[in-house]
């Protein structure tokens, strides 16, 4: 059975603030990328927090440990130099909505 992680992404040295978040080198890659892991059922909810192109990166995701999440967003063709993972941290979730999935 998965856990629940929150996992915070933000800019790393190599982010070009100057170019949206969709302009920047790779973008159509790292997009089919999450993209594929949303089909996975591994990211639940992803996107920015705040500004959509300035705003850290905020995902749920459903995994067995810290070790498997850093491991599966390790094949991001977006590098750490370009979009660094800050945080994972297990998510005890104790309230849900009948929308939230039960299991993950």
């Amino acid at each position: 059975m998965a856990d629940y992680f929150l996992v915070t992404r933000a800019w790393g040295p190599a982010w070009d603030p100057s170019r949206r978040r969709r302009a920047q080198d790779g973008w159509d890659e790292h997009a089919a990328f999450m993209d594929a892991l949303v089909e996975d059922g591994f990211v639940i909810l992803g996107g920015p927090v705040g500004d959509v192109d300035t705003g850290r990166a905020l995902l749920v995701v459903a995994a067995e440990s810290e070790a498997v999440v850093r491991a599966r967003l390790a094949g991001d063709p977006w590098p750490e130099a370009l979009l660094t993972t800050e945080r994972v941290e297990p998510w005890s979730v104790w309230l849900r909505s009948r929308a939230f999935p039960s299991e993950p």
